[in-house]
């Protein structure tokens, strides 16, 4: 990371804990937090603020209310039986003078933990820290460590159960009567020890770990549910907590998922586990933390984040990452025979009768009655205030509005510390790829880079295409590949086997298009790769490598049952995953239209994906011998791929001596895999090529879609998507586009659609590649409002003159977007996309240099392309019907959404 610029981020961010201006402008909460709004004297009241919204969105989740039940009923004596993030009912009664006397009691030096991270010179840090903490005298500070909950006997039997409704479609709009069911305990009253956690986690991992492990497993043959939630063991508070049950449940199999639970628990407890899962599990939790991969995300703060979870309970910080001696005490008591994971089992769960059960049951009128409630108490507030103090809202309202529209000065923009052009490195920072080929068009990409021992593995083989109607099996596939065993292992010893001699492998699918120096890239230059992903130790390369070849030649797809387990979970995850990422799926949607990569992730991931999961669940319980076929030949598909160029890459990650030593076993996996091509020859594939699905797409693309739709769900707030292309294919892009795409993103659409409008969250997000623009909300109150707000953009953009420093700005956050730090599988599985792509070196650095050279006249030719999405692009939008029905009438005839349940279930 730039050093200066650190630093400069260090100085905002003190200066924003300690002196925020949130603590002396009551403004800013009633922006961020909640204010009535009132316009004129004869409308009602309404409840406004950004987190008010976004607690909303939270509340329409069942997931989300399920959490809240559970920790409100296991910590009902202490602070963790309150929402942390608010209760949309109880938000509007935190006052300005409370939200100021907690800042300065809690955000206080003598309140602080300060943690330094980097190679810089650490008095540096502490000169910084230094002269914020100056500035306070010390206090006296209670201890931050939360009052323990007390263990209670809570459990009453399996009829006593906690029900808790929450929001859901009617029948007629696709909504199920099914139920969620959990069964919950409060682990401890008195701190765990770091032994204690590490035996909790791999004790998790035996029975929720893998599809595989034992409680996982036996809810799943169960069939009393759709898919497994909960979770297990959660240690994120002081004390830890274990949640296990179902989701989609009939009301008639509630109990019996309740009897299930404690009876495998209590099997577990007597038989314990087999020697093959305790090594798996073992080995994958180690694994896990030798390697500490933390992403993208920064290892300090990790370290910081795991010191912490010790600290601010008044214990050890290093205790939070510390893991090597209670690993040893833990494998000496394992090879002492001891009942570790059995006698825990008893203890903390069996035994344990501070124990709840939460029953989810929808309700179909819930959201309207708690609209109605909403609107009967901003009613009672109204008729009990004077006119002048009706005065007063609309005043504040009006003073609010002007506050969020005025421009910061440019003396208070001043007060920033900031980079120059000079501070940012002109070049970008490239990845060491070793490229080799092998026969019969593979590829080999090395890259060596320290990895502690651990080889990166990524194998691609190039995928050419699949029956239309397939499209849908290709996630099933991958599952079934990975979950389902092989000739020569079942779905157990699979499972344990890769747990045990690997830090994990997985499948999916890659997509790209071929790159377009300069230029927008041709939609129909696509790219689609079969991927096999694994890591392992040095001397286990051989055994993954055998793994992966066996996975691939040999999965068993005959499994009907893991078919129908798998597919009834996919479905009950996606229905949850709408309510709560409702822009996601509506961008996927949009992309559908305008790009054939879209079309495929609308098909495989998307709402047309969800929608196609009740068809499919009928193929497979009354036709199964022809989705098995099918399965079978997207296997077929995948082996018998033309040996082109790039028709195979294996992309290796790790320290030179582990690239190395890997080199025999890769060569081993081409030759098995070019075996099976040869034996397949002869057979044929009654697949259709991607050419073929492109041109399907090009002329079916507008059949089963309009360009302006919108998606009823149960939920309090809404996602609204805008977006087209800019460009055209083959037209000339900049890398200055996207510092005006940041701009507007962090701007415009911030001021006008999350300050002004309410929304948690509003942005725009550029492509270079497809050359398309899509504005996009989150948790938004709007619709027509924030649809406007889009209308308005280019207009707004193209009148603006953006100032010198507001442009350096942009360009530093886009240079930080391209730098951002990389983990070591990151780093080459980034090589090997740039290979498959064909991008180059050299344009990344145009890009770059294009980015660093971005001026005002950029941003006038960046609005006048954004004229083309405001005026032909396609909206669409999730929410509530009531919001939806609102915003069509209030939209000329013509350009209304065309409105459609979210959800339509056909079983």
């Amino acid at each position: 990371m730039n050093k200066k610029d650190f630093y400069n981020l260090v100085d905002v961010y003190m200066d924003a804990v300690f002196f925020p201006r949130a603590a002396s402008d009551p403004q800013v909460l009633q922006q961020e937090g909640w204010h009535l709004e009132l316009d004129d004297p004869s409308q009602p009241l309404q409840y406004k603020g950004v987190v008010f919204n976004e607690m909303k969105g939270v509340y329409s989740s069942p997931d989300a209310l399920m959490g809240r039940a559970i920790q409100s009923a296991l910590f009902p004596d202490n602070a963790y039986s309150v929402d942390s993030g608010g209760d949309p009912r109880a938000i509007p009664q935190l006052t300005f003078e409370e939200f100021k006397k907690f800042h300065a009691t809690s955000y206080h030096p003598s309140n602080a933990r300060t943690f330094f991270y980097g190679d810089d010179d650490p008095r540096t840090r502490l000169d910084m820290v230094d002269q914020y903490f100056k500035e306070f005298t010390a206090m006296p500070v209670q201890s931050t460590a939360v009052t323990l909950q007390p263990k209670k006997p809570l459990w009453r039997g399996i009829k006593d159960r906690l029900k808790v409704p929450h929001p859901a479609a009617a029948p007629d709009e696709g909504g199920e009567d099914h139920r969620i069911i959990t069964v919950n305990w409060l682990l401890n009253d008195q701190p765990l020890s770091s032994k204690e956690k590490l035996t909790l986690a791999i004790l998790n991992h035996l029975m929720l770990g893998t599809s595989t492990a034992a409680l996982q497993k036996a809810l799943t043959d169960s069939r009393l549910g759709e898919s497994v939630v909960g979770g297990g063991v959660d240690d994120d508070l002081a004390q830890a907590t274990f949640s296990v049950g179902m989701r989609g449940v009939r009301e008639d199999n509630v109990e019996a998922v309740e009897e299930l639970v404690l009876k495998t628990l209590t099997d577990l407890a007597s038989s314990g586990f087999e020697e093959s899962a305790v090594r798996a599990s073992l080995n994958s939790v180690e694994f896990h933390l030798r390697e500490f991969n933390t992403g993208g995300f920064p290892k300090g703060l990790s370290l910081m984040l795991g010191c912490l979870s010790e600290w601010i309970y008044d214990r050890d910080p290093l205790n939070g990452i510390r893991f090597e001696e209670p690993l040893a005490e833990l494998k000496k008591d394992l090879a002492e025979g001891k009942p570790v994971f059995q006698d825990l089992i008893r203890r903390l769960l069996l035994q344990n009768e501070h124990r709840v059960a939460v029953e989810m049951v929808p309700d179909p009128s819930l959201e309207q009655a708690q609209l109605d409630e909403e609107a009967k108490a901003l009613a009672d507030i109204k008729a009990g205030l004077s006119e002048e103090e009706i005065e007063g809202v609309m005043r504040d309202t009006k003073l609010l509005r002007e506050a969020q529209a005025a421009e910061d000065s440019p003396e208070a923009k001043a007060t920033l510390p900031r980079l120059t052009v000079e501070d940012i490195d002109p070049h970008p920072k490239e990845i060491p790829t070793e490229s080799r080929a092998l026969s019969c068009g593979s590829t080999v990409l090395e890259h060596p880079i320290s990895s502690s021992g651990i080889l990166y593995t990524d194998i691609g083989i190039k995928f050419t295409g699949v029956p239309e109607k397939d499209l849908n099996l290709l996630p099933l596939f991958t599952r079934m590949l990975m979950e389902t065993g092989t000739e020569s292992m079942d779905d157990v010893a699979l499972s344990r086997l890769i747990g045990a001699e690997t830090g994990g492998i997985r499948a999916s699918w890659y997509s790209d298009l071929k790159s377009s120096p300069g230029h927008v890239c041709n939609p129909e230059d696509v790219l689609y790769y079969f991927m096999m992903r694994g890591k392992c130790t040095t001397e286990k390369i051989p055994i993954m490598f055998d793994i992966m070849t066996d996975l691939l030649l040999n999965a068993q797809l005959h499994n009907k049952k893991r078919a129908l387990d798998m597919l009834l979970e996919a479905k009950a995850r996606r229905v949850n995953s709408v309510v709560a990422n409702g822009h996601s799926f509506a961008m996927t949607r949009l992309s559908s239209r305008y790009s054939f990569l879209g079309y495929m992730a609308e098909h495989t991931s998307g709402l047309t994906y969800l929608r196609s999961l009740d068809a499919l669940i009928d193929e497979v319980e009354n036709d199964w011998p022809s989705v098995q076929a099918r399965l079978e030949n997207i296997r077929n598909t995948i082996l018998s791929t033309p040996r082109s160029q790039d028709g195979v890459v294996i992309n290796l990650t790790g320290d030179r001596p582990t690239l190395e030593n890997s080199r025999p076993s890769v060569d081993a996996f081409v030759k098995s895999v070019n075996d099976a091509a040869v034996g397949l020859e002869n057979k044929g594939t009654a697949s259709q090529s991607c050419a073929d699905l492109v041109r399907i797409w090009k002329d079916t693309k507008g059949a089963d879609t309009t360009d302006r739709e919108g998606f009823t769900m149960t939920s309090q707030v809404n996602y609204v998507i805008k977006g087209g292309p800019m460009l055209q294919p083959g037209e000339p892009v900049s890398g200055s586009f996207s510092v005006v795409s940041r701009y507007l993103s962090n701007g415009y659409l911030w001021d006008h659609v999350r300050v002004m409008g309410g929304a948690y969250g509003g942005f725009g997000r550029f492509s270079g590649q497809s050359g398309r623009f899509v504005f996009a909300s989150y948790r938004d109150p709007n619709i027509l409002k924030t649809l406007n707000v889009y209308d308005d953009a280019a207009v707004v953009l193209s009148g603006e003159d953006v100032s010198a420093d507001d442009i350096l700005q942009s360009i530093i956050g886009c240079i930080g977007d391209l730098d951002s730090p990389m983990s070591v599988d990151q780093k080459g599985f980034t090589a090997m996309a740039r290979h498959i792509s064909g991008e180059t070196a050299e344009e990344r650095a145009k890009w770059r240099q294009e980015i660093l050279a971005t001026s005002g006249d950029d941003f006038k030719l960046f609005a006048e392309k954004l004229k083309l999405v405001v005026d032909n692009g396609g909206v669409v939008v999730f929410g509530s019907k009531a919001a939806l029905e609102e915003a069509n009438e209030q939209i000329d005839p013509p350009k209304r959404l065309r409105l459609a349940p979210a959800f339509i279930s056909h079983r």
